[in-house]
């Protein structure tokens, strides 16, 4: 089992930036992939980024270049740097982990996630 907390969502306008993380526990943190993915009212889920096992980044296409994910082994925490926030990034963010440490863009590959956390982008 692992379990997974995120923290760091809230309350910003377009163009600034925000910081996700997530506390993983249970589970040798190093063998995870993990990945962070987003769900906006009225739409399904989809990927935002990921971050396998041996550190090889994923990214939505859409996102290239104003989000990017990384992971400390050492404190088992994998964090989102959100840049440039657009309205349209309004989503609860959910925290994954892959047991095949991989960290894939389909929301199948993960096996455990985490409570959510709010993002709201004000324009």
């Amino acid at each position: 089992q692992v379990q997974l907390v995120e923290s760091g969502g809230g309350l910003v306008q377009a163009g600034g930036s925000l910081r996700l993380s997530c506390a993983a526990s249970g589970r040798t943190f190093s063998s995870l992939g993990m990945g962070w993915l987003r769900q906006a009212p009225g739409k399904e889920r989809e990927f935002v980024a990921a971050i396998s096992y041996i550190g090889g980044k994923k990214f939505a296409d859409s996102l290239k270049g104003r989000f990017t994910i990384s992971r400390d082994n050492a404190k088992n925490t994998v964090d989102l740097q959100m840049n440039g926030l657009k309205p349209e990034d309004t989503a609860v963010y959910y925290c994954a982990a892959d047991p095949h440490g991989l960290g894939a863009r389909v929301s199948a590959a993960y096996d455990y996630w985490g409570q959510g956390t709010q993002v709201t982008v004000s324009s």
